[in-house]
């Protein structure tokens, strides 16, 4: 049986909309009749498209991809009455979360393989750890970047990809920093920029200040990794960071790295969901050989 593009349609307007009642009267409809609409299209395409909760409407898995092919189609339509001389190429949408803190460096080089696509539309969107992982439970996110895993519980359906890791550095001006001198000395002497204590990165410099005896002079604690490469630049202290954040500081010789490493490693995560219909261009970056694509 084909597609009925008319039940298309209503479930699109009720999608964008959210609400059943609001899309009934805007359209002219009882509740009711376009109710019955989204229940038909639900049994032709198999799968429930909303998740119902009280009076409040919730795409479901399928409804997500449902409403993306939705948005191309009618989309396409547009254009076809604009004008009927072009081409129109199907896009398919990533949706991709990053944790508000991430190295802007490091999401590049993660999306590299797709951003010179034109076949693929991009949708990057920041936040915190919590409003990322209630967005790949919402499929608003196809997947999620993060220096640290999520919780891992039985109940929780996410899978944790380690896409890499990178030795942390201790990096500063020419000015500040004497890369032959131990790490030590440049503790007892220089001022630090460093991650916030909950950080993973920090637990382990404390660790390692500790088996040395020293207590560093903390000039900043940053939880954001643009802000820390901004502070290093501006001579604030000494900054422990992956190469990956100041990689074009290193590079101009802005900014040079101690000789003596401090053995301490920073781990990247993408994080997926279970899904039964997963989004293709999720696994072709997870493909992608994306720690020689970051050391480039």
């Amino acid at each position: 049986m084909p597609l009925n593009y008319h039940h298309l349609r209503y479930f699109w307007a009720v999608a964008h909309d959210g609400n059943l009642t609001r899309t009934a009267q805007r359209l002219n409809l009882s509740q009711s009749a376009l109710s019955v609409q989204i229940k038909q299209l639900e049994e032709r395409l198999g799968h429930a498209l909303f998740d119902r909760r009280g009076r409040q409407l919730h795409l479901t898995e399928a409804g997500r991809i449902a409403l993306d092919h939705a948005d191309a189609i009618f989309a396409t339509g547009q254009e076809l009455v604009a004008t009927l001389t072009s081409t129109v190429q199907s896009r398919k949408a990533l949706r991709v979360g990053a944790l508000a803190t991430l190295s802007r460096n490091f999401q590049i080089g993660f999306l590299k393989p797709v951003l010179s696509r034109m076949d693929v539309e991009l949708i990057l969107r920041s936040g915190s750890p919590t409003e990322l992982l209630e967005g790949l439970g919402t499929h608003n996110f196809d997947l999620v970047l993060m220096n640290r895993p999520p919780p891992d519980d039985s109940l929780t359906p996410y899978e944790t990809h380690q896409i890499a890791e990178q030795d942390v550095r201790i990096v500063g001006s020419p000015e500040r920093l004497d890369p032959d001198r131990p790490i030590r000395e440049l503790l007892l002497d220089q001022p630090f920029i460093l991650p916030t204590t909950d950080n993973s990165v920090r637990t382990a410099f404390d660790a390692m200040a500790s088996r040395l005896s020293v207590r560093p002079q903390v000039a900043a604690e940053v939880d954001d990794m643009a802000m820390m490469r901004l502070l290093t630049r501006e001579d604030v202290g000494l900054a422990l960071v992956a190469p990956i954040v100041v990689k074009d500081e290193l590079n101009s010789g802005l900014l040079r790295e101690a000789k003596e490493h401090p053995r301490i490693k920073e781990t990247f995560f993408a994080i997926t969901l279970r899904r039964r219909f997963p989004n293709p261009l999720v696994q072709y970056l997870l493909e992608q050989n994306v720690d020689s694509a970051l050391s480039s």
